[in-house]
This record gives C-alpha cells, sequence and structure tokens, in this order.
C-alpha cells in the first residue's frame, strides 16, 4: 500500500472515530451526564443531618472522585468493557459469554439466575431514569420562580408522553443531534464547575482519598448510609458495557476520559465550592445545581437541563427495547411485536408493548413521589444490584478471558466487589422508602423470564412424547400418502422431530407435497452470525430437506430475505409460491409435574397471547396454513 493510500485510510478511520466518538457521548452518557442535577442535592438532604462544613464537603466530594474512579473509569472502561461477546456487551451478553466456561454443570443455574436478574433490574432503570431526570430539571422552575412549583408535575408528564410517544419514528433522525447537544451539555457542565471552583479552588484538595476517610471517621453509621446517594452520580455508569455493541469500546472511552469524566467531575467540585461559599442559604443547599447560575440563566438552564434528561432517558428506554431483543432471541420472554426503525443500524428497534408498560410505570412514579428527592431513594437499588451481579459474572471472565492470574483477579474482584457492595448496603437501607419499587419490578420480569424458558422447555418435552420421531415417517409411513405439487415449508423448532403440523397433515389430508422444507429458526450465543454461516442444509431422503437459519441474538431476522438463497442450494423451491405450515398449540395446565401449577396457568396465558410465528418471523400471511394441536403439559 503506498504511504498516500495508508494516509487516506488513516484519515477516514479517525473520521469514523470521531463520529463514533460524538454518537457515543449523546447516547451512552445521557444518563450519567444528567446526576449533576440531583446527586449532590441528595448528599446533603435534610434527612442525613449533614452541614456544608469543610470535612463534609470535602468528604462527599472525595466520595463522588472515587466513586467515578474505581467504578466507571477503572471497573467498566478498563476491565468489564475486554468481555464483549462479538462486539456485543450487557448483561446477557456476559452471562452467554460466561457459561460455557463453567467446569462445574451444577453452577450453570446459578449463572443464568445472575445474568437474568441482572438484566430484568435494568428495566427498573428504564422507569426511574426518566422520572427524576425530567423531574429533577423541570424542578428548576423552583428556584427561578418559585410560586411554579404547582406546574412542575403536570409538565414532566407532558414531557414525558411526549418522549414516549416519538419513540415509535425511532431515534435515527433524533440521534443525529444527541452526540452535539450532549457535547455542549458537558461543555456547560465543566465551565459552571470551573467558574466556581475559581472562587473556592481549596475543593480540589478533595481528590485526596484522606477526606472521604475522615468522613467516615467523623460522621460513623451517617456517613455509611449516605453512600446511597453519592450512589447517584455513578448510576448509568453500567450502561457503557450494555451500549458497547452499538459503538465499540474505543469511542465510548474516548468519550469518557477526553470530556464526559472530566466535565462531571469539574461540575460537582464546583457545586462544592459554591456550598463552602453559601452553604448557609437553605435554597443553595436544595439546588446547588441551579444556583451555580445568576438568576437570569436560571431558565435557559432548566430548558437546556430539559433537554438533556429527555436525551438520558431516551437512552435508557433504548436500552430497555435491546435487553428485551436479547432475551426474545434467547428465548427468555414471549414473542412480541418488534419494529425495526432503521434499515441500517440493526439496533434501532422499537417495541410498543415495553414502551407503554414503561410510560404507564413512569407516570406512575410521578404521580405517587411527587418530588426527584423522594424518587432518589428508589433509584440506587436496582443499579448498585446489577453492578454486583456484573462483577460476580466478570471473576470467570477475568480467569479465563483476560487469561489473569488468581492473584490479579483476586485483587481486582475484591476491589471491585467491596466497592459495589458498600453502595448496595447503602442503597438497601431506603428498601421501605422506595427501593422496593425497582426490585418488585425485576423480580416480577425475572419471573415472566424463568417461567416462559421452563414452559418451552416443558412444551417441547410434551411435543416430543407425543410425536414420531422424524426418521420414523420417511422409513416407514411418507409412501403411503399422496403427493400433491407444489412446496411446503414447516417451522419447527425440534429438528429432529417431526413438526406436528406435519403429522396432523398427514394423518387428516392424507397427502404431502412435492417438496418438503423442514425450516428450524436458531438463535445462537453468538451476538452476530456472518451470512456465510447463515443457512445450513441437510438433503433428506423423499425429496424432504431439513433447513437450519442461524442468526445471534443480536442479529435482526430476515426471514423471508435468507430464505431466497435456498435455490443456490439445490433446494427446487421457489419461495415466493411456497406454503407456509405452521403449528398451533392450544395447552392445558394439567399437573404440577416439573413446575408449580400456578406458573404453568401463567406460561399458558403468555403462550396463548403471545404473537405467532408467522407475524413473529414475517412469513406472507396468505401463504401461512396453520395446523392446531392440543397439548397437556
Amino acid at each position: 500500500m503506498s504511504h498516500g493510500a495508508a494516509e487516506k485510510n488513516g484519515s477516514t478511520e479517525r473520521s469514523r472515530l470521531t463520529k463514533l466518538t460524538i454518537a457515543a457521548i449523546g447516547v451512552v452518557y445521557g444518563d450519567i451526564g444528567t446526576s449533576p442535577l440531583y446527586a449532590i442535592k441528595e448528599c446533603f438532604s435534610p434527612h442525613y443531618g449533614l452541614g456544608t462544613g469543610e470535612n463534609e464537603v470535602l468528604g462527599i466530594l472525595s466520595l463522588v472522585f472515587w466513586a467515578l474512579t474505581l467504578i466507571v473509569s477503572i471497573k467498566y472502561l478498563v476491565v468489564i468493557m475486554r468481555f464483549d461477546n462479538k462486539g456485543e456487551g450487557g448483561e446477557l451478553a456476559l452471562m452467554e459469554l460466561v457459561t460455557p466456561l463453567i467446569k462445574n454443570a451444577k453452577f450453570i443455574p446459578i449463572v443464568f439466575a445472575l445474568g437474568l436478574f441482572g438484566a430484568a433490574l435494568l428495566y427498573g432503570d428504564g422507569v426511574i431514569t426518566p422520572a427524576i431526570s425530567v423531574l429533577s430539571a423541570v424542578e428548576g422552575l423552583k428556584v427561578a420562580a418559585p410560586g411554579l412549583e404547582s406546574i412542575v408535575v403536570p409538565l414532566t408528564l407532558i414531557i414525558l408522553f411526549g418522549l414516549f410517544y416519538i419513540q415509535k419514528r425511532g431515534t435515527g433522525g433524533i440521534g443525529k443531534i444527541f452526540g452535539p447537544f450532549m457535547i455542549l451539555w458537558f461543555c456547560v457542565l465543566g465551565t459552571l464547575g470551573v467558574v466556581s471552583i475559581i472562587n473556592a479552588p481549596e475543593v480540589l484538595a478533595a481528590v485526596n482519598p484522606y477526606y472521604a476517610v475522615q468522613f467516615f471517621m467523623l460522621h460513623g453509621w451517617t456517613g455509611a448510609v449516605v453512600l446511597g446517594s453519592v450512589f447517584l452520580v455513578v448510576t448509568g455508569g453500567e450502561t457503557v458495557y450494555a451500549d458497547m455493541g452499538h459503538f465499540g469500546a474505543k469511542p465510548i472511552r474516548y468519550g469518557w476520559f477526553i470530556l464526559a469524566l472530566p466535565a462531571l467531575m469539574l461540575n460537582y467540585f464546583g457545586q462544592g465550592a459554591l456550598l463552602l461559599r453559601e452553604g448557609d442559604v437553605a435554597s443553595t443547599v436544595a439546588s446547588p445545581f441551579f444556583h451555580m447560575v445568576p438568576s437570569w440563566g436560571v431558565i435557559p438552564l432548566v430548558i437546556l437541563s430539559a433537554f438533556a434528561t429527555v436525551i438520558a432517558s431516551q437512552a435508557v428506554i433504548s436500552g430497555a427495547f435491546s435487553i428485551t431483543w436479547q432475551a426474545l432471541q434467547l428465548g427468555y420472554l414471549p414473542r412480541m411485536l418488534v419494529k425495526h426503525t432503521s434499515g441500517e443500524e440493526r439496533g434501532q428497534i422499537y417495541i410498543p408493548l415495553v414502551n407503554w408498560i414503561l410510560f404507564a410505570l413512569t407516570v406512575l412514579l410521578v404521580i405517587v413521589f411527587q418530588s426527584s428527592g423522594n424518587l432518589a431513594a428508589a433509584y440506587g437499588i436496582a443499579v448498585s444490584t446489577a453492578m454486583v451481579l456484573t462483577t460476580i459474572l466478570a471473576w470467570r471472565a477475568m480467569r479465563d478471558i483476560a487469561k489473569w492470574g488468581v492473584a490479579l483477579t483476586l485483587v481486582a474482584f475484591t476491589i471491585f466487589l467491596l466497592s459495589d457492595l458498600s453502595l448496595f448496603i447503602a442503597n438497601a437501607l431506603k428498601f421501605f422508602d422506595g427501593g422496593y419499587v425497582p426490585l418488585v419490578l425485576a423480580a416480577v420480569i425475572f419471573m415472566i423470564m424463568i417461567t416462559w424458558r421452563r414452559g418451552r422447555i416443558m412444551l417441547r418435552d410434551a411435543i416430543e412424547r407425543r410425536n414420531m420421531s422424524l426418521s420414523e415417517i420417511l422409513t416407514s409411513q411418507i409412501d403411503a400418502y399422496k403427493v400433491v405439487p407444489g412446496t411446503a415449508l414447516y417451522m419447527t423448532g425440534y429438528p429432529d422431530t417431526a413438526p406436528p403440523a406435519l403429522v396432523s397433515n398427514l394423518k387428516y389430508n392424507r397427502c404431502r407435497h412435492e417438496t418438503i422444507v423442514l425450516l428450524n429458526v436458531n438463535i445462537l450465543p453468538d451476538a452476530h452470525v456472518d451470512h456465510a454461516d447463515r443457512i445450513h442444509v441437510k438433503p433428506l431422503p423423499k425429496n424432504f430437506y431439513q433447513v437450519v437459519l442461524n442468526y445471534g441474538f443480536m442479529d435482526q431476522l430476515n426471514l423471508m430475505e435468507d430464505l431466497m438463497y435456498l435455490p443456490e442450494y439445490d433446494i427446487p423451491v421457489d419461495i415466493t409460491d411456497a406454503i407456509f405450515v405452521l403449528g398451533h398449540e392450544t395447552l392445558t395446565a394439567k399437573t404440577k409435574k416439573g413446575m408449580q401449577k400456578w406458573r404453568k396457568e401463567f406460561f399458558v396465558l403468555m403462550h396463548r397471547n403471545s404473537r405467532t410465528p408467522s407475524k413473529y418471523y414475517g412469513a406472507p400471511n396468505k401463504r401461512v396454513l396453520e395446523v392446531g394441536s392440543h397439548i397437556d403439559i
């Protein structure tokens, strides 16, 4: 390669990296980037009884500095992001990555439970983040004009409705302005911080961990409890791993260390400097962020904050869609309507059911809790629990994927786990003040996931027990039936068992199609599958063909598009004229065997209301034939 070509390629790569970094700043750091609106305010909330003296302010700032450094910068950005599943991150991706490494089979169900519950916890984040972020921004109106307090909740609800309503249009268009806007937001955060620090530079001493230790020595139990509010500065930090598949590790790291981290640190220290100067003014302590600007700047800052919180909420909602898609592909949730909102970006999806459930729960939280201060009690417990679970799963990844020695793994694991557990315990103390909300939501979603998974296994076993094997039909019975022209594609999830629809068709119609394709859609534990490995064909006797379509759990299903390639595998089929024959099972819960009766009944309900395979996989309605059967489980 010539020097000129190499230079041009390098320039193209730098341009691509810059664009991805800007986009990552807009999506990945929206949540953690709005934490300055409420984090420091909550640390000095009246119910802790802390003053705003030098020991208290420097102690809190030291805790903030080291929380961001240890948890976000080192744990997630440096260590956890090493463990990607073909570029994808997140709790489910880590679970699928670690499971094959478990040598003792009895621990595998534990790993699955940890991964699934960790993923379920992030739905709680998807509900609380929009509520607390938008509320905290709109509450800035009270600083500009205390008489506007009565419109805070109604205005918040209007903004939230608009946010969830536009989800169906996709984020492609508005996503292009997320990055530049969040760059502006972080620049504003940093600038406000610098101006404030100049007037009280002594706050910079808080980078010394001595002040954090001294804070605990002076305040004892109160110092431990206040960690629950300090934790608010790192909420959103866990999304750097979940969003890795959209942008890559390098742009996310660049965005954090070059802009997001410095801006956040400067703003938190700037709020601390303000409290050192004006900590005796109650209104300042109640809202230090909005008091960092002159009175004429409050309204513009409220408007800017509202836009920033909408972007933060957008990122969390998109994350909930992404988790749901992974769970759907891996077989942990019932089939539901998924709309792909971009033909270019496979990660951009819209799931109506999830969207409006999140909206309803978010509205409920705003109405019940009324203020960001009240909601703060409910915020940290879900994320802190997910962080603990991530650390536990990462032990095996550090040992077997990063190939770290026992000593290094133990040191890193111990530091991460102790910091995570201390924050988890502090948040757990707020359980009855609202912390139960995300945990109850996570428990419900976790129960749905394991019930659906277990129910599908029981259904598969029931079908295999009552159906003939595929070899039995091919060797002993198929010649007895009349052959009709054309091709039938039977969708089946059980490659070695004759599809129930095929058995019923032979039994009652006494005929078979000239060409029969047994189609199995297989979702692999890998994030993505190359198109070259997508289709596997196995010719069988009597003009039968077994076709397996392999997809990764983050791949978009293009069933009809992929089936167009079948003639290249010597299958005599015109896919535009073939008939799709699908089984439609009606289930009845008969016994308690294998699963509690109420869970069986719940599985039957979910199965009845899930989308049919024809709709989920996009088979053309006019050429779908559904054959029913009744199965007891």
